[in-house]
Formats: structure tokens, C-alpha cells, sequence
């Protein structure tokens, strides 16, 4: 009586040939050792970047490793990505950017280009020594240091922060006319915004932005907060 052969099948990615022990020589077995991806209607295995939009033709790519045929199940390692760094934004970009923004233009708070909070030095007998003692919380004094006001000259171009000018001036040529703007306050309630000043009061906020300024004055490239 002859023997029979018994054949099982490849369990590895891509393969799924029949095979026996007397078959399963190295090299036998062509496989995908890394998993598929699928993107925007893309199928690709991610071992040899091999591709197709059409599922028949992608699981007939021929697989890009060989070795001995197995009734294990294959365990898919995941590809590994590559990391990505985070962006970096240089000072001088970001000045330019605040520069061209509208809103900072105009002196108003920018959630894209806000400053960072002003510095506060705690001044008090006991400020060396304040965690956990609440006594010297009480007894210390907080102060906010204000920046030294920048020395700018008379032909140096600044902005003017007056809200509704924007404009670049420089010393030389300002004068109490030379800057039109809204002394405020800016009134933002209900949806609407407008300008306390001018009694003008609109919905949208690039309506808001073009109101035109009520009043004649000096540009100020550091008006007080």
C-alpha cells in the first residue's frame, strides 16, 4: 500500500502554497514579511513599496522575501515610521508674520502671535523662601516689571499701534494729525462689535475691521496697555 503524501498550506503573507516536508526547501517560499496599507483607495505592501488601486492585482504582487513554506501563523511586523519633527518656527519669521497681521497692526490681542505674559519679581524679606510658607505670601509684595521703552530714531520705521491705523511712520514726519484711529474702547456684545467712540456697531468682524477711524492724533508705535 502506498503512503500518501499530505500537503498543508503556507500560512505565510502572500504565499499560500500547498506543501509537504519533502517540498519545503529553502527558498520555496516567496512571502511579504511586513503587512499591507491602504490609503486613499491604495493598496501597498509595505515591505517593497509595491502598489495597485485594483485588490485582485495587489494580493497577486508576488511576494519580496523567500524562505522555507510554514503552518505558523505569520506574526506581521508593523513598518516602522519614520519621525516626524516638529516644526520650527524661527523669531524672525514670526516677527514678520505678527507685522503683516491686522489685527497686531492695530493693537489687538492675536491668540496666533501673543506675547509672552510680562515678567513679575516678587519682592518682599521672605521671597527667597516661599514654598509652603504662607506667611510670606501675604507679607511679599508683587511688582510688574515694566520693558524699558525701546530708543527708536527719527528715521526708523515703526507701526503704530493706535487701534485702527496700523500704519508704518516715521518720527520725523509725525505730527497731531498724521494718524487716524478709534480712541476705544472696542465693544464686542451680542454678535456685534463696534467702537464705543463712534457709536458704529456691525456683525461681521472684517465689517468691524473697516470702520473707518473717528480721530486725529499722534502715531504711537508704544501707546500704555
Amino acid at each position: 500500500m502506498e503512503n500518501t503524501v499530505v500537503k498543508v498550506r503556507c500560512q505565510r503573507i502572500g504565499c499560500n502554497a500547498m506543501f509537504s516536508d519533502d517540498d519545503n526547501l529553502d527558498g520555496s517560499c516567496q512571502y511579504h514579511d511586513l503587512g499591507p496599507t491602504f490609503h486613499d483607495g491604495m493598496k501597498e505592501w509595505s515591505c517593497c513599496k509595491k502598489r495597485s488601486h485594483d485588490f485582485s492585482l495587489f494580493l497577486e504582487i508576488p511576494g519580496c522575501k523567500t524562505g522555507k513554506h510554514t503552518t505558523e501563523k505569520q506574526v506581521i511586523v508593523p513598518a516602522k515610521k519614520k519621525p516626524v519633527p516638529p516644526p520650527s518656527v524661527a523669531s524672525s519669521t514670526n516677527a514678520s508674520t505678527k507685522d503683516s497681521c491686522s489685527r497686531c497692526r492695530q493693537g489687538f490681542f492675536c491668540s496666533d502671535h501673543a506675547s509672552q505674559s510680562k515678567p513679575v519679581t516678587i519682592v518682599g524679606d521672605k521671597s527667597e523662601n516661599l514654598a509652603g510658607d504662607a506667611s510670606a505670601e501675604s507679607n511679599s509684595k508683587v511688582e510688574v516689571v515694566k520693558p524699558p521703552k525701546k530708543i527708536v530714531g527719527i528715521n526708523e520705521p515703526q507701526i503704530c499701534k493706535n487701534k485702527g491705523c496700523g500704519q508704518t511712520f516715521k518720527e520725523k514726519d509725525n505730527h497731531d494729525t498724521a494718524c487716524s484711529y478709534h480712541p476705544g474702547p472696542a465693544v464686542f456684545h451680542d454678535r456685534m462689535r463696534g467702537w464705543k467712540c463712534c457709536d458704529i456697531h456691525v456683525k461681521e468682524f472684517d465689517e468691524f475691521m473697516s470702520i473707518p477711524p473717528c480721530t486725529k492724533g499722534w502715531h504711537n508705535a508704544d501707546p500704555e496697555p
